[in-house]
Order: C-alpha cells, then structure tokens, then sequence
C-alpha cells in the first residue's frame, strides 16, 4: 500500500519535502493508517507532522477515550499532539443544524486555527476510496449539480496552505489491512453502523453491490473523479472570463447586470456556471431554499420574448428582464416611490433619487439638449408640478394627431418597467404634460405670444 500511496502523491504533487504537516486524527482505522504511514515517512521527506484530535462531545466518554487515545500513540510514536473539545450538541441547537453539518462547521473552524498556529503547509485527512465512491454517489441521488456530481477534490486550499486526501487511491480493507499488519488497534465508533445516515446507508447497502461487479471500483471512481474536476475548473475558468467581459457588477448595491443577447451567444455550459458565479457575488451566503427551480426560472427569464419580465429569488433577490437587460439586485423598498412637488421658480427642485430640476425665467429660446426644457409663459398655467406617471397620462406635442399614452411612449423608448413608475413627469397646474424629462417635450394646446420664457435644467446628481 506504502508504494501505491506514495506514487499517488507524487503524481498529483499533494506533499512537498521540508514542510509542516497537520493530520487530522479521530481514532479510527483510517486517519490511524495515515498517521502511522506520514509517521513512516517523515525523515525520508523530511516533514515536520502534527496530530490534531476532536472530540465533538456526541458520544459522553467514548469520544472522550478516542481522544485520549489518539494523543497516547501520538506520545508513543513520538509525534507532536494537539486536541479539543467542542460542543456540537449546543452549536447544533443554536444554529438549527443537523448534526453532520454543525460536527463539520466546528472542526474545520478548529482545522483552521491549527493551520495558522503553526503556519502549516498541509492538513492531511484519512477520507479513501470508498469514501469518494460513497460521496459520488450520494450527489448524484440529490443535486444536479456538475460540480457537486465531481466528489471529494484530492487537494484543495485552505486557512496557510491547502487539505490533502492522500488515501483516496486505496480503499477501506486496505487500510484496515495496513492497520492489522502494523499492529494498530484502532477505535471504532459505533455511529457508523447506524443507517439512518444517508452515507451509511450508501456503505451498508450499496457499495458492496457496486464492489461485487467491480472489485478495483475505488479507482474507476477517483479517475473519474479527477477527470470530472479537471473539466470543471477548465469551465470555470472559461465562465469567469465571460463574467468579467459581459457582467457589470457594482459591488456598492450588491447588484449585476448584463446584455442578454451578448449572454446568450456563449455556450450554455458556461452560462450556466457564470449563472452560478453571479449568485456567489449577489449572497454572502447561498440561501439553503436555492435550487434548480431557481436556475430554470433564470434561463426561462432569459429566453422569454416578453420585454419587461421579473421573478423573485430567496432573500428578496430579483432578477429582471428590461428589453435586452437582465438585472439582478436586491430593491431597497424606500426607493419605490411616488412623489408630487411643485417647482420653485426661479429655483432648485431636489427629487428624492437625488436629481433636481433648477428653473429659471430666460429671455429667448435656445437650442438645449432632452434635459433642457423651455416653455413661454402664456402658453401654460402656472404653477409647475414634477411628479411620476398616473394611470391614464397622455401627452401631445407638435406634429402629431390627438394625444398619446405615456405608457406607450415608455414601451417605444424602451424604457425598462422598474424605471418607468420613477421617470419624473412635468406638467403645468391645468394637468397638461408639458415635459417627460430627459425624454419626450410636449406642444401646449394653449397659444400665446412670446413674452418670457421659463427654462428648467434636469440635473442628475446622485441618480
């Protein structure tokens, strides 16, 4: 086994000579085997190891004896030994988790520490072969995920320097072998014989189904296990390269946006992961109710000819559709707003998005961009009002027949339907729309001569 392992090593770079070596170290026959088989090699790559041990307080004094026996073979083989207790029962409770998870949470935390105590290099963890065949398997029974289908990675980084899985190329009877054959007794813990665990269950019942039809199983898996990870970072990579030419993200209102038609000329295998890689910059923490409802929502979002569409994920995220725009933000909810003021003239009139329109009375007309508007004084009532848009607005101006809907003067500029209930409308004390800012300027049906003018400047500020 020595041989297989180490040329296991030494093909996928997972320890380098002159460097500290933490194991994690629970009792049991497989982080046993790789104590005793990092023990062995430790002058010849000249490694400096240390054993960590946790008792995470599930089973009273037996966990406690694990412990305790871990650090007297650590004391007999001379190896450098580090333990603690953690309180799973009350993090469990606190946190409302299940006991696998909350067991994790806390031991890896720990791992972390150790890490940076001792500026170590590697944590080595006993997980084998079966393990890999256990988790691959249990993936593919509940996610869809390509990624998840990819099992336990052999190297990985972490807190100083990086996990490896040194045993992932042998199995559970050769490591209980190894054990016999080096006179290790190790501690049995009698929860895994429990199959109320789903991975338990996978081990009890269909591993040795699996193992009767191939017998060298553990290493059909492993390789399909690196060649399922060697792909998967490949596309990863590919889709972060799509993510940094097509989204624009804004870190200051945690939101994301893109052109679809732009998104959509990309293979979907990477619009998929950059799917992924934008809902990793959106939460801090990827709410547990996602899943891959929520991802054929997104597509269908996507390729729906609607212009204006939105859904709803978890945690108030909303993805929207507006034309060839998605957008994906959480809406602070003070800022949907209606607002009606009347216009200071002369003056500055500030909007509650942080605009403002500044007016002033002018003696001739001139040529001014959409976010200049000039009306006489005879041709309108005063006083002015910005307001945004009632249901039934219409509006006319020179050249055309009758009135039309402000809606469709939106739905022709295209303007995207979350802007719309925002877009400040002026209008004179009659009701007339005289002016949709920065966008359409009205013709008043009232005509005057040309007396004084009033000029009114749409500043965006902090819009």
């Amino acid at each position: 086994m020595n041989d297989v392992v180490t040329a296991f090593m030494k093909k996928h770079q997972l320890l380098t000579r002159n460097t500290t070596v933490l194991i994690g170290v629970s009792g049991g026959p497989d982080s046993m085997a790789l104590l005793h088989f990092l023990c062995s090699i430790r002058e010849e790559w000249n490694i400096k190891i240390v054993a960590i041990s946790v008792d995470h307080q599930l089973r009273a004094e037996e966990s406690k004896a694990d412990l305790y026996y871990v650090k007297a073979m650590c004391e007999k083989w001379n190896i450098k030994f580090d333990g603690t207790f953690l309180d799973v029962p009350s993090y469990k409770r606190d946190k409302h988790l299940g006991t696998q998870v909350a067991a994790r949470d806390l031991r890896y935390a720990y791992f972390k520490e150790q890490m940076e105590i001792y500026q170590a290099d590697y944590i080595a963890l006993g997980h084998h072969g079966d393990d890999q065949i256990e988790t691959m398997m249990m993936s593919f029974v509940r996610s869809s995920n390509p990624k998840a289908l990819s099992g336990i990675p052999m190297k990985r980084p972490f807190a100083t320097g990086y996990i490896i899985r040194p045993f992932l190329c042998v199995d559970k009877k050769e490591l209980e072998d190894y054990c016999y054959t080096n006179n290790i007794t190790p501690r049995l813990d009698p929860s895994n014989e429990e199959t109320n665990y789903t991975r338990n269950y996978f081990r009890k019942h269909l591993l040795p189904l699996l193992k009767v039809k191939n017998s060298n199983i553990h290493n059909t898996v492993q390789r399909l296990s690196e060649s399922l990870q060697e792909d998967e970072q490949f596309l990863m990579k590919e889709a972060r390269k799509l993510v940094d030419h097509v989204v624009i993200l804004d870190e200051n209102k945690k939101k994301a946006s893109f052109n679809s038609n732009l998104f959509e000329t990309y293979s979907s295998a990477l619009q998929r992961r950059a799917y992924h890689l934008i809902l990793s910059y959106l939460y801090d923490e990827l709410p547990k109710n996602l899943s891959y409802v929520h991802e054929e929502q997104f597509f269908a979002l996507l390729r729906n000819e609607r212009s204006n569409v939105k859904i709803d994920f978890p945690h108030h995220l909303q993805i929207k559709k507006e034309y060839q725009k998605i957008v994906c933000d959480f809406p602070n909810k003070s800022l949907e707003y209606s607002f009606q003021e009347i216009i200071s003239i002369p003056g500055e009139t500030e909007l509650p998005d942080g605009s403002r329109i500044i007016a002033s009375y002018a003696d001739e007309i001139e040529n001014k961009d959409q976010d200049t508007f000039v009306c006489d004084t005879s041709q309108i009532s005063l006083p002015l009002h910005i307001r945004t848009r009632q249901s039934g607005d219409r509006m006319r101006w020179k050249g055309l027949k009758g009135s039309k809907k402000v809606k469709d003067i939106f739905i022709d500029a295209k303007i995207p339907l979350t802007a719309r209930d925002r877009w400040p409308i002026v209008h004179d004390s009659n009701g007339e729309i005289l002016w949709i800012v920065g966008l359409k300027k009205g013709y008043p049906t009232k005509q005057g001569k040309n007396t004084s003018f009033i000029q009114l400047d749409y500043d965006k500020g902090h819009a």
